[in-house]
């Protein structure tokens, strides 16, 4: 019969996972247009609570700014942010009263406890410089790192319960190293991606016509699908050693299998993105499922190192 979870896994696995879903609001607000739908921060036009409708505006704001759709967009995404934070700082609570002598539990738990509240801020510096896409790449990349530091802590909880971890050998170590450089690769396609997301924005409130958004952007856009050629590269490799050298090791054998599909799903939208006038629901799955490929790529690094021999 398995063991019960324990209550740091239970609750690990729990934030790991609103974090995720927190990731896909996001991807939908941004799509939807609703990052200014409440044009200060931390209130909604001026309070806490959301006026209900133009009439009640306070004095210094104008009525042209008022879009009940986009504002309900905007705080209840920023209500679901403010739950993540909850559960991440229950989380860090569960960790140090359980796993706090743990440096691999409790540190990264607390680093991303820490991060959610500077995350918190420059969700603020979203808001004041208005989108600009300096600051929506810098806080997406937070976003990305807070839930691998998550991910981090929940994947050891479960080898910590089962007596520790083992040393890689030589094969089992390539493979860690070689997923570690594809989760910094894709970081810098993400940024990129968001990069280009900015220029289209850019494009379209310049008059560009949606189709021919994308190819305003310029040379951001060819790094970005260069950089896919690279991620896609290194995906086949690690699969194919991990295919050929660790078959019997089934939970890497999943996570291998994981990053190649995910990789080839987003190529898949990111050709949807490029020659279908960019649809708003291939925006939303390409955000969120760069996000489910770092997670992937994370669980892979962690597996190589961390499997029992």
């Amino acid at each position: 019969m398995r063991a019960r979870l324990t209550p740091f896994q239970r609750l690990a696995v729990a934030t790991t996972a609103i974090t995720y879903v927190l990731i896909l609001v996001g991807g939908l607000v941004r799509a939807s247009g609703a990052g200014l739908g409440c044009p200060d921060w931390p209130r909604c036009f001026g309070s806490f609570v959301p006026p209900m409708s133009a009439a009640e505006l306070p004095p210094e704001f104008d009525a042209s700014q008022f879009n009940p759709t986009l504002m309900w967009t905007e705080y209840l995404n920023r209500l679901l942010g403010v739950t993540v934070g909850f559960f991440i700082l229950a989380a860090t609570v569960s960790a140090w009263r359980h796993h706090r002598r743990d440096p691999h539990i409790f540190r990264p738990t607390l680093a991303a406890l820490l991060l959610t509240g500077y995350q918190g801020w420059l969700g603020g510096r979203v808001v004041a410089h208005e989108l600009a896409p300096w600051v929506v790449t810098a806080h997406m990349l937070v976003a990305l790192v807070i839930v691998s530091l998550l991910l981090y802590a929940t994947v050891y909880a479960f080898f910590a319960r089962d007596g520790g971890v083992s040393h890689p050998d030589v094969p089992r170590r390539t493979a860690s190293r070689l997923g570690a450089a594809l989760i910094l690769v894709t970081l810098v396609q993400v940024a990129a991606g968001t990069q280009v997301r900015g220029g289209i924005d850019d494009a379209l409130t310049a008059g560009t016509a949606r189709p021919e958004a994308l190819a305003a952007v310029g040379f951001v856009d060819l790094v970005h699908r260069d950089l896919s050629l690279v991620v896609l590269g290194g995906a086949l490799i690690l699969l194919l050693i991990v295919w050929t050298k660790h078959a019997a090791e089934r939970p890497l054998v999943l996570a291998t299998n994981a990053v190649a599909a995910l990789v080839g799903a987003q190529l898949a939208i990111g050709l949807v993105l490029a020659y279908l006038a960019l649809p708003p629901a291939a925006q939303v799955a390409h955000l969120t499922l760069a996000a489910l490929l770092l997670g992937a790529e994370t669980v892979v690094v962690l597996l190589a190192w961390w499997l029992p021999d």
